[in-house]
């Protein structure tokens, strides 16, 4: 019996961040996303640093002996190459990001993991999450102080203990060897999918959409449905025995890189019902071949493109900007303001022009009395649910500084 891996990679920069700092990679032999953090200009390098790092392991030279010795090598790695690129540029320290990866040897799965980015098995109907986050929260659940359904809207759900490159040392990445079946889905994501779509939703989509690429859109619309605060970065991996696939059903291979390291950083959002996601695919190019004849439609299109594009444009991008500007004045963030921590009505960044935050309370706590991690996490944004929250993070913060 030889196994191969169908698959498809999907990226989108979500509905309020201005750029993409999720990467995703999907090869023959090696899945992988990877969320970054650390502002503008440092979570999208970091997880393409991982991408750079891991892609090489996509092969067949590893046996199911070493691939997991490759997977941890090649993550140390990533880890130091983070670590020197914060250290020469002291604009990028504290970039940071998750890693959850799959390395194929066989009929073997060697797996690696740290953040909040999982890994989901559907096997024979039965939907599993494999791996486990690395926050606070999941902490939290761990040692019995919060219930799974609390978790799920908890303000300080988003709060990481474990990311990669976020500190200069050593950091604990979970590491496991598994068998995988023909018949076996996989799914990796970012917490741009999992935090917004629910559990139940996804395996309903996983169950029911067949083809891999037409499921990981499925799932990229579902989380831009439901708002898209964060970027959105789904996996999905068919495994398949060869001899025994029916004609015309075989594994893919051409490796698919998305997100940050495919180029996607800045790249606007391409589904969803939103004006700007309509907007978008309107002005999309045509994948069509070059010496197809372009039918009628699209001759016109092409002709009246100059005239109207512009104005349906324009429009979409003011519609999306008043209606994402009224939903912010219902979010809350904890965040940094000339080195003091303050609380935020708004959501962390700017859509445009448009700042998407405004000050709502200053404490006396300074970010600079605060632990490195928290630190980050603070000038990262902590997101709430209300105003109430916020104020608790605070007396939080200030009990550990």
């Amino acid at each position: 019996m030889f196994l191969g891996v169908k698959f498809a990679a999907r990226s989108d920069v979500g509905l309020v961040r201005s750029n993409n700092q999720d990467s995703g990679y999907a090869g023959p032999h090696l899945l992988l996303v990877a969320d970054g953090m650390g502002g503008a200009a440092g979570g999208d390098i970091a997880s393409s640093i991982v991408i750079g790092r891991l892609a090489s392991l996509d092969d067949e030279a590893h046996g199911p002996d070493d691939a997991l010795e490759e997977l941890k090598r090649a993550i140390g790695e990533a880890h130091s190459e983070i670590l020197l690129r914060a250290k020469n540029d002291p604009e990028l320290s504290g970039l940071g990001t998750t890693v959850t990866a799959l390395l194929r040897a066989g009929s073997t799965l060697s797996m690696a993991h740290i953040g909040d980015s999982r890994a989901y098995l559907l096997r024979d109907g039965e939907f599993d999450q494999v791996t486990t986050d690395h926050s606070f929260v999941q902490h939290l659940v761990d040692t019995g102080r919060l219930s799974v359904a609390d978790a799920e809207s908890h303000p300080k759900r988003s709060m990481l203990l474990r990311v990669l490159g976020d500190v200069d040392a050593d950091v604990p990445v979970d590491i496991s060897v598994r068998e995988t079946r023909p018949g076996d889905r996989w799914m990796l994501c970012s917490d741009g999918l999992s935090g917004v779509v629910s559990r139940p939703t996804i395996h309903h989509t996983l169950m029911e959409v067949e083809d891999p690429g037409d499921c990981a859109d499925a799932l990229v619309n579902l989380a831009l449905a439901a708002g898209a605060p964060d970027n959105v970065t789904c996996i999905i991996g068919d495994v398949i025995d060869i001899d025994a696939a029916p004609d015309g059903v075989g594994p893919s291979t051409a490796a698919q890189v998305v997100g940050a390291a495919g180029r996607e950083r800045n790249r606007p959002s391409q589904g969803g019902n939103s004006p700007a996601g309509r907007a978008a695919r309107l002005t999309a190019p045509d994948d069509g071949p070059d010496d197809e004849e372009p039918s009628r439609w699209a001759q016109l299109r092409r002709k009246l493109a100059p005239w109207w594009i512009p104005g349906v444009v324009l429009i979409a991008l003011v519609a999306t900007a008043w209606g994402a500007w009224g939903w912010t004045r219902t979010q809350y963030f904890v965040g940094e303001h000339d080195g003091s921590v303050v609380v935020f009505r708004g959501v962390p960044g700017d859509l445009g022009p448009l700042t998407l935050s405004t000050v709502e309370k200053v404490s006396e706590l300074r970010v600079s009395e605060l632990p490195p991690f928290q630190q980050d996490r603070v000038k990262a944004g902590i997101r709430v649910e209300n105003l109430l929250a916020a104020d608790r993070i605070v007396i939080y913060l200030k009990a550990g500084a």
